[in-house]
Parts: C-alpha cells; structure tokens; sequence
C-alpha cells in the first residue's frame, strides 16, 4: 500500500530523494509552529516592555504551539485569501484568552518573512552536517589513496602522473572552499524583526506612544527569543530579498562541486578505474544486463543541475522588487526556496553514500599507466643517455621515429605500448634494460602528490573534523 495519493503529482524531492530532516524544516508543521513561536516571542517582549498582556494569555498560547487546527485556517483561508489572519484566527479560536494580543501590531511579513529566515538558517545547518561527512569520507579516501599513481588528464587526453589520493584532494578543496561559503552565510544570517507594515515601525510607535528605545529594545527582545543575535537595520515590509539570492549561491556552489566530482566518477568508472558503489541486486540496464551504470553519479548530476539553474530565480526576484515590497516573489519563493535545500540536501546524502564506498581497480588503473607512461618517460631516458655521451640530437630522432612507430600499432594494431622495448634493443641510448625498467618507474613521475596530499589534510581539513567530531559519521538512507 503506497501512502500518498497516486492519482495527484508528487513531488519527487520530497518521494524519492530528500530526507526527512531536511523535509520537515519547511513542511506546514514547522512552518505554522514556528508562526506561533513568533507570536510567543512578541507577545512576551510586549509584555516586557509594558503592555498589557497577561500571563496568562502567554501560558495558553504556549499550550498550542504544535496542536495546529489546520481545518479551521484552510476554511478561514477561503474566505479571506490571506494565509497569516487565517492562521491568527485558527490560533484565536484555540486560545479565546490571548486573542485579542495574538499578532499585535505585527504585519504579516513578521512571521512569514522572519520564518523563512529561520527556515533557512535551519537547512543551511543540516547541509553543514552533511558536507562536513562527505569530507570526512573523501579525507580518508585520499589518505588511503596518497602514493597511488595514476594518470592525470588535461583535456581528457593523458597527462603526467597524479596519485588518486591527490586527485581526491581536488574534490576536497572545492568542498571546503563550499564550506567555507557556507560558514560565512551563517554568520550574517538576520531576522527582519519587528520592523511594521512599510519597515517604519508605526504600529509600534502607537503602542508604546511614541518610546523609540522601547520600541528598539523590542526588536532586539524579539530576536534573542528567537535565537538570534541580529536583525537588519532597515526594511520594507520585508527582509532584502538579496538574502535568498546569497543564500541560493551558496547551495549553487555546493552543487557546482558535487557535479564537477560525479562528472570525475562518472568517467573515471568509463575507464574502469573507480566506481561507486553497486549492490549485489541493482539493475544497471533493462536491456543490457551486463552494464554498471554509474546512476548515483548521475543523479548527483541532474540534481546539481536543477539546483544551479535554479539559483537564477531569487536573482530576478531581488532585481524586481518595487520599493517597499511587491508580491510576486511570494509564489516563486515557495517553490524556489525549500526545492533548492532538498535537492542539495539530496545531493549530499548521494555523495555521503557514494564517497563511503568508492571501489578501486588498482590493476586497470596500472594498465592505463603503462599505456601512456612510455611517451612521457622519453625525456628522462633522453636526458640521461646524454650523460653517458650519447648525442642529444640523434637520440631524440630515434625517440620520435619510434614513438610514432609505437603510436600506430597501438591505435592501428590494438597492441601494446612497445615503445620501451624498443628503446632497450637500441645500444645508442648505453643503457641497461634494468636501467631504463627503473626509470620508467610510476612513482618516479607523481612529483609530490603524496606530499601534497599529507600537507593539504593536516593544514587545512584536520583541524575542521576535530572541531565537529561530533557529527561525523552519521549514516544515510538513500530511497531508490
């Protein structure tokens, strides 16, 4: 028995992708409860400040914050076509005591606008966590992986020796550049506060019969009970809708480099280097009952897609704004906003899965290296059959004419590199088989990676996974 309605669209972020955490920061429940917490917190620095507001009005709203008559605002909203004064009603309705002071002097931007901001503080915290575990996971990969050499690519054709820890690194960097991003938006996430109709605080001007410092002091009250530590400045009836589009860039950016490693995956797995994981009944293809298909990989991919195409919209909303508000960024806002977070959400589950379980062919990754390592070792043999007094430019003739040589009956032939054996049966180059065996060598021709991986790790990742021990390894559960 399916639990949702099957003759009606889903939403598939929310049936097949994202997880629940991140499902329930921006379902009804929290969202309505969190209005409720709002009008809590105001009524109570209201009272504070000298309003006559009762104890007991307080009491008898915090009896309700979770209990929500959801049947009685979605009737009221027929009505009224508006979604927060159907709300105060419902909330009315449950607590007769406090109704006369639920939403005083409060727009209805105070709790939807300073909601949202609280939303997506929320996300952006699960998204932390998130990331935070797929740099854990890719650290020990490319500790495990620092000395294995592999071919480099520019291009996607050959390149010099990398190791695979070193390239993981890459991947690593981008995410904690994205880290970073994201650690920077926390800290300047602010709630709009108790800022009136037009941004002007007039209501409130009227309640406290003209008190600016009360009236400062209640915005300042306002957001310590709501955990915050800042509002903005100054407002129209809403917060600066450059918040969503700041915020949008972070998760495009955390989505940037989750394509750029799935794309890596995804032909590092054509290569039969490296493939994500693939459980013992997947099915790869319908047709071809053979094929692997990198399908996570893949995922991650249409995901970050959606995501960075996405952040387009609260651009345009921003831009589009007429002076203290205009309401057509409420409809894109609520498709925009909480899809964002769930596909990055997605995304992040699918890369904690993934970089858990990367599988290594170090015998093919070997065999693409011996392919390839015979051109790029040439100028090594060269330069030290000049040293035992061969002739630099003859030697170079017969490197190229043999390297073409080997060239065509690989491409031509399907043969083996020969280009090494050849070289050996030369007696110009004065060089024994071993020799020039030795000089061919992978981990002649990986520079530093191993080095540079250790260094990078302790310098820069180390110190982040000791600070947030305490949420790393959290396990996943992908749905399909």
């Amino acid at each position: 028995m399916t639990d949702f309605n099957t003759n009606e669209y889903q939403n598939p972020l929310i049936s097949r992708y994202a997880s629940k955490e991140m499902s329930y920061v921006f379902s009804d429940d929290f969202k309505f409860s969190m209005w409720r917490k709002l009008w809590i917190a105001l009524a109570e620095a209201e009272k504070e400040l000298g309003l006559n507001i009762t104890d007991e009005q307080i009491d008898e709203m915090k009896q309700h914050i979770y209990d929500i008559n959801y049947d009685a605002a979605i009737q009221q909203e027929k009505i009224t076509r508006h979604d927060v004064m159907s709300h105060v009603y419902a909330y009315g309705l449950q607590c007769p005591k406090a109704k006369p002071i639920i939403h005083l002097g409060a727009t209805s931007a105070y709790v939807g606008d300073n909601t949202d901001v609280l939303q997506m503080t929320e996300a952006l915290k699960l998204l932390r966590v998130k990331l935070l575990n797929v740099l854990n996971n890719l650290t020990k990969f490319a500790l495990k992986y620092k000395d294995l050499p592999t071919l480099g690519f520019t291009h996607f054709q050959p390149a010099q020796l990398t190791t695979v820890g070193k390239r993981c690194c890459l991947w690593i960097q981008d995410l904690l550049m994205d880290l970073e991003e994201l650690d920077f938006q926390l800290t300047r996430m602010k709630l709009r506060g108790v800022k009136g109709t037009t941004g002007t605080q007039a209501s409130f001007m009227s309640l406290f019969n003209g008190d600016h410092e009360k009236i400062k002091e209640l915005d300042k009250k306002v957001a310590a009970k709501m955990a915050f530590e800042k509002t903005y400045a100054v407002t129209g009836q809403t917060y600066p809708r450059k918040l969503d589009s700041q915020v949008l860039n972070v998760l495009s950016k955390i989505s940037e480099s989750a394509y750029k490693f799935s794309n890596d995956i995804r032909l590092l797995q054509s290569l039969k280097e490296i493939e994500e994981p693939f459980e013992k009944h997947q099915i790869g293809s319908s047709a071809m009952a053979y094929k692997r298909n990198p399908m996570r990989s893949e995922r991650i991919g249409a995901l970050a897609r959606f995501v960075i195409a996405n952040t387009l919209n609260p651009a345009i909303t921003a831009a589009t704004q007429w002076f203290e508000r205009t309401l057509d960024d409420s409809a894109n806002k609520r498709l925009v906003i909480p899809q964002a977070f769930l596909a990055v959400d997605s995304i992040m589950d699918i890369m904690i899965n993934v970089s858990s379980s990367l599988v290594i062919y170090e015998k093919m990754i070997k065999k693409h290296i011996d392919q390839e390592l015979p051109f790029m070792a040439t100028e090594t043999i060269l330069m030290e059959a000049v040293k035992r007094g061969g002739d630099r430019q003859e030697l170079h003739e017969s490197i190229r004419v043999y390297s073409m040589e080997a060239s065509r009956r690989v491409k031509e032939e399907g043969s083996d590199n020969n280009l090494i054996s050849l070289v050996i049966e030369d007696p110009s180059f004065k060089m024994t088989k071993d020799e020039i065996l030795s000089i061919i060598d992978a981990k002649n021709f990986i520079g530093r990676a191993p080095e540079q991986v250790v260094e990078f790790l302790e310098e820069h990742i180390y110190p982040i996974l000791r600070e947030n021990m305490d949420v790393l390894n959290i396990e996943v559960d992908l749905k399909v």
